[in-house]
């Protein structure tokens, strides 16, 4: 049973001022050893995106500064140092009991045209539906890469859904550097209609923001940017945690689903037995399923929606089931994710989901002795997809964001998309579509295609490079070299700015004797990425050089 991810986020709670427990720099040391001794002793299977040996360095590093850092950046580093295993449902948690925290009264968002303050409380009301510039100074984009230790992210969306929340963190923005010094009152830079201005925001003790799902929830002192004379069906009895409605002019069934939990109204058999009589009963020729907002819940309640979409052949059909996803679409709901993909005939429809399609989930709370912090490690292996099918992410089929001026007049572009589908130029499948016409000898056709796939904005989540890449290299280990040349060659043409292309052919050249060919291609990488994969490839020169130096003996 998997828990919610709103019981874990770092952002909550870490979100202030920290820990005013005063303890002293070798207790706050002990508890640090206390953390690195658990996880090696309990928790080493989570050396996946790290290492044993970069978790200790970095343990090292924070234990020699302690005695000349603050509590809050102390707890900042903490974060840092668990949030590295890169598994949103590891991180660092503080109890409300023992903190003492502060944050801007607004909410931001990550709309596709920028960051907006999306909600404020009354007294900013001047800045709301403002597009966030700077902080204190610094672009915002430098910003985020400042905090992004802090999060425990799995991928980009999860950093999209939950990071800005560190943004409103004057301990965080101390910690990381952001600001100079730690104050409450921070200089904003931002913008309105292609204007600039600048206000001094001031932190107040952290309370519950009425933000659900990630959206302000406009009353009281709070104000929403949102037109609240309509409201679309996303954000609708958001106090459900499903409902289901019919949309006579498209004969669409819309269900959104925000916690995979039995609502206490009604439990999940009972609500998707509704939804599917309907289906079955009605004029209906498709059905939406929302789990944008779903951060998950038990993913053992799952099954009486997979097999009622199974059952229902009416719907159950390429074109006729839809399932829209984003960037908190995490834990139980990717599990959800994947058996859809695995068992359903789904077009996935929005932004990537905010998990890792197989991941560390459950996790246990471990209270570090001194500082009273509880850490949350996670201890189960979530495996739905076969290793080699494993990423960062479910991409949808369809991709689809939305921007601001969309947000505040109610318009949901993703929704708008599925209703107004037609599959008569959409390709499920892009790489198995070019897979095909590579197969039937069509090679410069393939080049051609993927040129115009690659930059269609509705395929811009497929990672084609990778997906390329490892085409290329099943057939250099089934010793097809040619093939595998002009693929990685390929490549090269559809993304010349990206190293491990040119790296990857440079391999395949060297298994081809084409020496010359592949010491070009390695310099390429040099250029390219001087540091990263650069070092690689100065190694690989050596050998050559080495070689040529030993045949010409």
């Amino acid at each position: 049973m998997k828990t919610l991810v709103i019981l874990f986020l770092c952002w909550t709670l870490s979100a202030n001022a920290f820990a005013q427990v005063g303890i002293s720099p070798a207790e706050w040391q002990a508890d640090l050893k206390f953390l690195q001794d658990t996880v090696h002793d309990d928790y080493p299977f989570l050396f996946k995106k790290t290492t044993a040996e970069k978790f200790d360095a970095a343990v090292e590093r924070l234990h020699k500064a302690i005695p000349e850092l603050k509590e809050h950046e102390i707890v900042t580093g903490l974060a840092c140092i668990v949030s590295s295993f890169e598994y949103g449902h590891t991180s660092l948690t503080w109890s409300p009991d023992a903190i003492k925290y502060h944050q801007l009264p607004l909410n931001l968002y990550y709309f596709s045209d920028g960051i907006y303050v999306e909600g404020v409380r009354q007294d900013y009301k001047n800045i709301l539906g403002t597009k966030l510039l700077e902080i204190n100074g610094v672009p915002v984009e430098k910003a985020l890469s400042d905090i992004r230790p802090v999060v425990p992210a799995e991928n980009d969306q999860f950093f999209k859904a939950y990071g800005l929340n560190f943004l409103v963190v004057p301990e965080v923005l101390h910690a990381q550097r952001v600001v100079e010094e730690l104050n409450n009152d921070i200089t904003l830079t931002l913008e309105r209609d292609g204007k600039s201005f600048r206000q001094v925001v001031t932190a107040i003790p952290a309370q519950s923001f009425p933000t659900p799902y990630g959206f302000m929830n406009q009353g009281g002192d709070w104000l929403s940017v949102r037109d609240q004379s309509a409201t679309p069906h996303y954000l609708k009895y958001l106090n459900k945690f499903y409902y289901f409605e019919y949309l006579p002019e498209q004969k669409t069934v819309y269900v959104r689903h925000s916690q995979i939990q039995d609502d206490p109204q009604e439990a999940i058999p009972a609500f998707y037995k509704r939804v599917f009589d309907f289906v079955e009963n009605n004029d209906v020729e498709r059905l939406v399923l929302d789990v944008r907002l779903n951060s998950g819940g038990n993913n053992y309640k799952n099954k009486p929606i997979i097999t009622g979409i199974i059952r229902t052949e009416k719907i159950n059909k390429p074109g006729k089931l839809f399932v829209i996803i984003g960037r908190r679409t995490f834990s139980a709901c990717q599990n959800l994710v994947n058996e859809l993909d695995n068992y359903t005939n789904v077009i996935f429809v929005g932004e990537p989901s905010a998990e890792n399609i197989n991941f560390y989930g459950d996790n246990r709370q471990v209270v570090l002795p001194n500082s009273k912090i509880p850490v949350r490690l996670s201890f189960a292996w979530w495996q739905d997809k076969p290793q080699w099918e494993n990423g960062p992410w479910t991409a949808p089929h369809l991709a689809v964001d939305m921007s601001f001026d969309e947000y505040r007049s109610n318009k949901d572009p993703v929704l708008e998309a599925v209703l107004s589908f037609s599959d008569d130029d959409f390709i499920v499948d892009p790489m198995a579509y070019l897979t095909k016409i590579y197969e039937s000898g069509q090679s410069e056709e393939v080049e051609l295609e993927a040129q115009k796939l690659v930059k269609d904005p509705k395929y811009r989540f497929v990672d084609f490079e990778d997906h390329f890449n490892r085409l290329g290299y099943d057939l250099l280990r089934s010793n097809r070299v040619q093939e595998s040349i002009s693929i990685f060659a390929l490549n090269t043409n559809l993304f010349p700015e990206s190293a491990n292309t040119w790296d990857s052919l440079a391999e395949a050249s060297v298994k081809a004797n084409r020496t010359e060919k592949a010491i070009e291609y390695y310099r390429k990488v040099i250029e390219l990425d001087p540091d990263g994969g650069g070092e690689h490839a100065r190694n690989m020169l050596k050998e050559i050089e080495a070689k040529k130096s030993e045949s010409g003996k």
